[in-house]
């Protein structure tokens, strides 16, 4: 069933403590960057919310039953992988997953390898457990950036004991392919390292494609695949927290666990509640938010394409663009734009300073004043 939502809607947001929005409060720039939508979230999810808060008591939670149930069919229905309810461990977000993957996962001599550009606590996590990271820059080829699968290979061989993944990959727009994805874990597995994929972004991939979580090629890459997914990006809830990693192998889980040992907080409650309202419930409102993301997306690859010293990259997943500003020759990008009231976020963060990076997630007239501020803000040719 096709149910359209109202995305156009603006909704105010600037008495809601938003950290998207009160970074530029009082001055006039577009809010175009931290990885949160400027839509409600689906109906079902607010109303599952205030049923949890009429009941007035707000104790320590398990997480429920049915939310297990839901995800394990999920997984099965989407990508034929078949988990059991002991593979799933919640936790309050993917970053924290991701820290705990560092610190339970490597010794303290070995590594940890991650291609960039990519989502900055990749960069940061590894610092944070006293580990050391190694990065390996993407290639560009004609059909868009291709994962370094040779740099991998590489640098597997010396002391590396963790390769992070991010795929659909943040900020360059990519879903791995499974010739990609069967590279990296031939390397994976032949030079034994143990795999963190974030998925968060698995649910938004356009055009038809299909996302394939790594840990699905085979039994023996499950085996040393923490998968993170959550629901947060998708359904516009990253404010609650909740994700889970998906470990099949008890010694991994185990090790996994230990990482955010005296240190990782439950999982609120409310988190517990949206989670399964989203998953459960909110499938036409995610076909409606899909198919408005790519208008958006097509919208903007068309409008800023045609712009001088502009180049934004083919997104085939997530809701953020990447943009090459390499062309314009600008000391400090991030300024230079919210200069011309648009505040993007930065690509030096990502590992790739003339880049920025553009959200997408928002109302197609909140795009249209964009484009027309870009225009304003480059040399006319």
């Amino acid at each position: 069933m096709n149910v359209e939502v109202d995305f156009d809607a603006r909704v105010d947001r600037s008495a809601s403590h938003s950290t998207k929005y009160e970074k530029y409060a009082g001055r006039d720039i577009l809010p175009l960057w931290v990885a949160d939508m400027d839509f409600r979230s689906p109906e079902v999810v607010v109303k599952a919310l205030q049923r949890r808060v009429e009941h007035g008591v707000f104790g320590y939670t398990l997480p429920p039953a049915e939310l297990v149930a839901v995800i394990i069919e999920r997984l099965q229905r989407l990508y034929q992988w078949q988990v059991n309810a002991e593979d799933i461990f919640f936790i309050p977000g993917v970053v924290p997953g991701l820290n705990m993957a560092c610190r339970g996962l490597l010794a303290p001599h070995q590594a940890a390898l991650t291609a960039t550009p990519v989502y900055y606590p990749f960069l940061e996590a590894p610092g944070h457990q006293h580990r050391r990271l190694i990065t390996m820059p993407v290639g560009a080829a004609a059909g868009g950036f291709r994962y370094p699968l040779q740099a991998l290979a590489e640098h597997a061989r010396g002391d590396a004991g963790l390769l992070l993944l991010c795929n659909p990959f943040n900020p360059v727009g990519r879903l791995l392919d499974r010739d990609e994805l069967e590279g990296i874990a031939a390397i994976c597995e032949a030079q034994d390292l143990w795999i963190c994929a974030d998925e968060v972004h698995c649910d938004l991939v356009f055009d038809d494609r299909r996302h394939i979580p790594i840990a699905t090629l085979s039994p023996a890459i499950a085996a040393r695949t923490v998968t993170l997914m959550a629901p947060s990006k998708t359904f516009n809830i990253a404010g609650l927290g909740g994700a889970f990693a998906i470990i099949q192998n008890p010694e991994l889980r185990a090790r996994f666990k230990a990482g955010g040992q005296g240190i990782l907080p439950g999982v609120n409650l409310l988190a517990y509640e949206a989670m399964l309202a989203a998953y459960r419930d909110a499938g036409d409102w995610h076909a409606s938010l899909l198919r408005y993301l790519q208008g958006n997306r097509d919208y903007l690859f068309r409008e800023l394409n045609a712009l001088p010293g502009i180049i934004m990259h083919p997104v085939e997943a997530t809701y953020l663009a990447w943009l090459d500003v390499s062309a314009l020759g600008l000391n400090d990008p991030a300024y230079f734009f919210e200069s011309h009231g648009l505040g993007m976020s930065g690509g030096g963060q990502y590992g790739a300073d003339d880049h920025m990076r553009l959200n997408f997630g928002c109302p197609r007239a909140v795009l249209e004043e964009a484009v027309a501020r870009f225009r304003a803000a480059l040399p006319r040719t």
